[in-house]
């Protein structure tokens, strides 16, 4: 099996398709805590940033910081994390994570331990966090959508 066939962003989607072209997808990670939690994820079956084109490095980047800006536009959230390991999925890709004071591991990163309850049903505070995050998903995913289909594919 080559390393394509091996590798599970070339076998599948990563997430909800929020929009494509030849060079990126961008998705939805459906992470249950974080609804507006996006990657960009470069279409080839590329392993590191380095082995692209200066030209396409760019390009991929034009994405992830078109994708922070409209999060920053829309949700208004108190951080945007980025970030790009591929230790598990040793493929290009890029995750835009909105980060808000009252988010469940705030200000650690998304995959440390929670600070807030996210398993407590009476937690109102967890619950009226997601609620608010949900109404919003609608809305930054719809701009997000609208500037993507404004770039010339």
């Amino acid at each position: 099996m080559t390393q394509e066939q091996h590798c599970v962003l070339c076998r599948e989607v990563g997430g909800r398709l929020l929009w494509q072209n030849d060079f990126v997808r961008i998705i939805n990670a459906e992470e249950p805590n974080y609804p507006a939690f996006t990657r960009v994820i470069l279409q080839a079956h590329v392993k590191e940033m380095s082995d692209l084109a200066p030209a396409q490095r760019q390009a991929l980047m034009d994405f992830v910081w078109l994708v922070e800006m409209v999060q920053r536009e829309v949700l208004a959230p108190a951080k945007i994390n980025l970030a790009q390991f591929g230790t598990m999925v040793p493929h290009v890709h890029w995750h835009i994570i909105p980060r808000f004071s009252n988010d469940p591991h705030y200000p650690d990163a998304v995959w440390s331990q929670p600070k807030n309850s996210v398993t407590d049903t009476a937690d109102t505070t967890h619950r009226d966090y997601l609620a608010n995050q949900q109404k919003m998903l609608a809305q930054y995913e719809a701009a997000l959508i609208n500037r993507l289909k404004s770039i010339n594919n």
